[in-house]
C-alpha cells in the first residue's frame, strides 16, 4: 500500500549525462517530491521511466496533472550517439541548386588547417532530387512548376525505396510557397507513410543555405524523435499516467509532445534550456535585474545571461557543432534557425577525467566518465575525476550521496587521485586534488566570461544563480574570480533544471521574410504580424490553450542597407509609423552599443518579422525542500539544530581546516552560517569558503556573500 498521495502534482523530468532528475510539486502547498536516478545514455527513456516508477511507488498516477520533459535525443542523434542512426533522407530542390547544402558558407572551423573537413551532409548527393521550377526573390514564378516535374520527382523517389523522410527546399519559397505546397501535397498523397518537411513551413526566411539546412535537420530528426516520444507516451499510459506531456524547446518555451514530434529541430537544445528558464523565473521572483545562471552537472557546465528576468535568446545556432573553451566553433555543425537560449557550455562536470599529458602537465577534460562507468568513488570506474578530487579534499561526503542512497568508496577516490601524484613533481595528494579543482574552475570561469564580458556586460553587476549537482560546490570560487559579490543556491539545486521545466510556458514562434522592392510600409508589416500571430494562436489552440491564456511578442530583424546580418529588436503593437521610428532609433542605439558606431544617416532595412505566441501554463508554488520532522521545534543556533559533523576540509591556500557540515533539511529561514562551512542535502552539496557567509532566505534558498 502506498505511503501517501499528493495531488495535483506537476512533474518535471530532465535527462542529464549522469543523472535523470524528476521533481513533482504539489500545486497547492509547494511540497516537493525528489527522484534522482542514473541516466542510461544508450536508452534515455529507461532512466525516465525508472524515475517515474520511483515516483509512482509513492503516489497515484491520477495525481499527476502534467509532465514536462527535456531531452537530448535530438542532439545525440545528430552527434551519432546512443546507437541512433539517422534515416535515409531525400531532398527536393530547385533545378541547379542541389549542392547548396554542401557548399554552405565559407566559414572554416579551423582556419589554419589545410585538411579541415566540414560536417558530412545529412543527405547524400544521389538523394538530392532537382525539380524544374523557380521563383525570384519577389515571389514571381520565373519557371512555372508543371505537373510533369512533380511526377518526375515522385518517380525518382520511388526509385529510392530506403528513403524514410523527405525535405523540400525550393529557391525563394519564403517569398511564395505555392510550388512547395503543390509538391508537398503530391508527396503526401504518393507516400502516405513518409514524413515530408517543407522549408516554407519550417523556416520561411531568406538565406538559402540556412533555410535548407534547417529543413534537412528537421526531416532527419522526425522519425527518431517521433518514435522516442511515442514510446515514452505509451509507456506512461501503461503506468496509468494520463497527464499531458510537454517538451522543452531550445528557445525556452514548451511544446506539446505532438507539436515537438512535428518540429523536432525546435528541441535540439532542449536539455540546457530548462535550467536557464528556471533561473530566470527565480530572478523575477527575487526582482534581480541582472543574473547569471550557472549549471554544473556530471558532464558539462553551462552559463546563461538573464536581463530583466528574461533569459537571453538568439535566433540561430549550429546543431552538433564543436566548441572551444565554451565558444561555439562556427562552421563545425548544421545551421538551425530556431530560437535558442544563448548559452556558453564547456565539458566540465563531476565526471570530468583528470590525467597527466605527455609533457607531464596535469590536465582535466574534456573526456568524462559520465554515468557509465562514472567516477572512481562510485565503485564502477577507476579513472580520477573532479568528483574524486572533491572527495579527497573533504568537500563531498566520503560515505554516501543522495541522502545515503548512493554509497561512496572514498578509498577508490583516493587511489584514483594518488595515481597522478608520481608525475606531479613532489605535489601531495591534497595539492594534486586541489590542482584538479583549480583547472576545472578555470575552465568554467571562461563560460561565465563569455556570457558577460564578451557580451558587453560587467560580471560585477550580476548575481550568480548556481545549481546542478556540482554548481553550489564550485560557485563561490567562480564568483570570487569574476568579482561577483552574491551567489544564490535554490532550494533543490541538483534538481533545479527539472524544476525549471515547470516555470516555462507553451511557445510557438514564427518568422516571415519581408519581401518588397524597397521599404515595406508599416501597414504591410502589421499585416504580416497579424497573419503570423493568428497562425501561432491556431497552433496553441491545437495544443489545448484557451484564447484567454494567450499573449504575443513581436520582434523585427533589421540592418543597415548592404549589411549581411541583422540585429533583432522588439517591435511595437500596433506596428505603425511611430513604432517604426522607435524601432529604427533603437537599432542605431544597439548597433552603437555592440559595434562601437552608428550610421544614423544610413537607411535601415527591415528584413524579417518574428512573432511568438505564448500560452500561459499553470505555475506550481515555489518548491520547498523536504523538512526534517524535528527541525521546526528546534529554533535557535543552527549549529545545535543542523550540525551533522565536523570534517577536515582542504581550502586552498588556507590548507585543511576543521569545517562544520550542516544538514540543509534542518536549516530554517533566517539562519546564518559563517564560512568555512558545508551544507549537505539530497541532491547537492554547497561549499561556503572561509571568506564567505551564507543565510537562509524566506524562500529557503541559500544566499552567499563575501565577508
Amino acid at each position: 500500500m502506498r505511503a501517501y498521495r499528493i495531488m495535483p502534482l506537476r512533474v518535471g523530468i530532465d535527462v542529464g549525462g549522469t543523472f535523470t532528475d524528476l521533481v513533482a510539486i504539489d500545486d497547492e502547498s509547494g511540497a516537493l517530491v525528489r527522484v534522482k536516478v542514473p541516466s542510461v545514455p544508450a536508452a534515455p527513456e529507461v532512466g525516465v521511466l525508472a524515475a517515474f516508477d520511483a515516483l509512482l511507488a509513492r503516489t497515484d498516477a491520477n495525481a499527476i496533472a502534467s509532465v514536462s520533459h527535456s531531452t537530448t535525443v535530438a542532439t545525440n542523434a545528430l552527434l551519432g550517439q546512443m546507437n541512433l542512426e539517422l534515416p535515409r533522407l531525400a531532398l527536393l530542390v530547385t533545378e541547379g541548386f542541389r549542392d547548396v547544402i554542401e557548399i554552405g558558407r565559407q566559414n572554416r572551423s579551423e582556419v589554419y588547417n589545410l585538411f579541415v573537413s566540414r560536417p558530412p551532409p545529412l543527405v547524400a548527393r544521389a538523394d538530392r532530387i532537382p525539380v524544374r521550377e523557380r521563383m525570384d526573390f519577389r515571389g514571381q514564378a520565373i519557371v512555372p512548376l508543371e505537373p510533369a516535374a512533380i511526377e518526375a520527382a515522385i518517380d525518382a523517389l520511388r526509385a529510392r525505396p530506403g528513403v524514410a523522410s523527405i525535405a523540400v527546399a525550393f529557391l525563394h519559397s519564403y517569398a511564395n510557397d505555392a510550388h512547395e505546397r503543390a509538391v508537398g501535397d503530391a508527396l503526401r498523397a504518393a507516400f502516405p507513410g513518409l514524413d515530408v518537411t517543407l522549408s516554407s513551413e519550417v523556416d520561411p526566411a531568406y538565406r538559402e543555405y540556412e533555410r535548407t539546412s534547417t529543413t534537412v535537420v528537421n526531416a532527419a530528426l522526425l522519425p527518431l524523435v517521433r518514435g522516442y516520444l511515442e514510446r515514452l507516451t505509451t509507456a506512461l499510459r501503461q503506468r496509468g499516467v494520463r497527464a499531458a506531456l510537454y517538451v522543452m524547446q531550445s528557445g525556452g518555451g514548451m511544446a506539446s509532445a505532438d507539436a515537438a514530434a512535428d518540429r523536432p529541430a525546435t528541441i535540439i537544445e532542449s536539455g540546457p534550456a530548462s535550467g536557464v528558464i528556471g533561473a530566470a523565473a527565480l530572478a523575477r521572483t527575487l526582482r534581480i535585474e541582472r543574473a547569471l545562471s550557472f549549471d554544473m552537472g556530471g558532464t558539462t557546465a553551462k552559463a546563461g545571461t538573464i536581463l530583466g528576468g528574461v533569459a537571453q535568446v538568439v535566433g540561430e545556432f549550429e546543431a552538433a557543432g564543436r566548441s572551444h573553451s565554451g565558444r561555439a566553433v562556427r562552421g563545425s555543425g548544421y545551421p538551425v534557425r530556431f530560437p535558442f537560449v544563448d548559452l556558453a557550455e564547456v565539458s566540465a562536470g563531476g565526471g570530468t577525467i583528470a590525467f597527466v599529458d605527455d609533457a607531464g602537465a596535469l590536465r582535466v577534460g574534456p573526456l568524462s566518465a559520465g554515468a557509465d562507468p562514472g567516477p572512481a568513488a562510485y565503485g564502477t570506474g577507476a579513472r580520477p575525476t573532479v568528483t574524486d578530487a572533491n572527495i579527497v579534499l573533504g568537500r563531498l561526503n566520503p560515505h554516501a550521496l543522495l541522502g545515503g542512497a548512493m554509497p561512496i568508496d572514498a578509498a577508490c577516490a583516493r587511489a584514483a587521485i594518488a595515481s597522478l601524484v608520481p608525475a606531479m613533481r613532489g605535489l601531495t595528494l591534497d595539492e594534486t586534488a586541489a590542482g584538479i579543482i583549480a583547472l576545472i574552475d578555470d575552465a568554467m570561469g571562461k563560460v561565465l566570461r563569455i556570457v558577460t564580458i564578451e557580451r558587453g556586460h560587467d560580471p560585477r553587476d550580476f548575481t550568480l544563480i548556481a545549481f546542478g549537482g556540482g554548481g553550489p560546490l564550485h560557485a563561490c570560487a567562480l564568483a570570487a574570480e569574476l568579482g561577483i559579490a552574491r551567489v544564490i543556491v535554490p532550494a533543490a539545486p541538483g534538481l533545479f533544471s527539472a524544476h525549471g521545466l515547470l516555470a516555462a510556458d507553451l511557445t510557438v514562434t514564427g518568422v516571415r521574410g519581408i519581401v518588397a522592392d524597397g521599404d515595406p510600409s508599416a501597414a504591410d508589416i502589421e499585416q504580416l504580424f497579424g497573419r503570423e500571430e493568428e497562425r501561432g494562436r491556431a497552433a496553441l489552440r491545437a495544443q489545448g490553450v484557451a484564447d484567454a491564456a494567450m499573449r504575443s511578442a513581436r520582434e523585427i530583424d533589421a540592418r543597415y542597407a548592404g549589411q549581411s546580418f541583422e540585429l533583432t529588436l522588439p517591435a511595437g503593437t500596433p506596428f505603425d509609423r511611430a513604432a517604426r521610428a522607435t524601432l529604427v532609433a533603437a537599432f542605431h542605439d544597439r548597433h552603437e552599443r555592440i559595434y562601437g558606431f552608428a550610421s544614423r544617416d544610413e537607411r535601415v532595412e527591415l528584413v524579417n518579422v518574428r512573432s511568438s505566441a505564448i500560452g500561459d501554463l499553470p505555475k506550481p508554488a515555489d518548491a520547498r525542500p523536504p523538512r526534517a520532522p524535528d527541525a521546526r521545534p528546534l529554533r535557535g543556533d543552527p549549529a545545535l539544530r543542523a550540525l551533522l559533523e565536523r570534517r577536515s576540509v582542504y581550502h586552498g591556500g588556507a590548507g585543511r581546516l576543521d569545517t562544520p557540515v550542516f544538514d540543509r533539511a534542518r536549516l530554517l529561514p533566517g539562519d546564518r552560517l559563517n564560512g568555512p562551512a558545508i551544507v549537505e542535502q539530497y541532491d547537492a552539496c554547497t561549499l561556503v569558503p572561509p571568506s564567505w557567509w551564507a543565510r537562509v532566505d524566506s524562500g529557503e534558498r541559500l544566499v552567499m556573500e563575501r565577508t
